[in-house]
């Protein structure tokens, strides 16, 4: 990547880019930029919000092992990610949706009580509480939300 460019990058929907640990383009959509900021008073701009992505994704000194919460699975907001069996599923309602690159297949039902493994960085769990609509659509129409 040259600096000063972008580089584009496509996701299923908003939940998975989230789940990647993308926050909404400071340019593009700005609204949404704007809500997150707001949303983390610590946060001056992009580069606190990246720094801290980068830091929730990757834990440091061990090259690219994804990193995951444990996190209550009853505190999860839709559209967070968990890790079931090693594979992504979507959190939505009282259900999990298992996240495939064609879509969203398998449907059970959300455990109760318990913890799971948090893909989603925490610091995107606010956004995806907060019910304003987005500039984009948050699932994708296989995941039935």
């Amino acid at each position: 990547m040259q600096p000063g460019r972008y580089t584009e990058l496509f996701f299923l929907d908003e939940a998975t880019a989230l789940a990647a640990g993308h926050r909404p383009c400071a340019e593009c959509r700005r609204a949404d930029y704007r809500r997150l900021l707001e949303l983390h008073p610590w946060a001056t701009g992009a580069d606190d919000l990246d720094e801290r992505l980068h830091a929730e994704r990757l834990p440091a000194g061990r090259g690219f092992v994804r990193r995951v919460h444990e996190r209550p699975l009853d505190e999860l907001p839709d559209g967070a990610f968990i890790l079931c069996g090693g594979q992504p599923w979507m959190v939505l309602g009282g259900g999990l949706r298992e996240w495939t690159p064609a879509g969203y297949a398998v449907s059970r039902p959300r455990p109760v009580g318990g913890t799971a493994q948090l893909i989603t960085p925490p610091a995107l769990l606010p956004l995806l509480a907060d019910q304003r609509p987005r500039l984009v659509p948050l699932f994708h129409p296989s995941g039935g939300g």
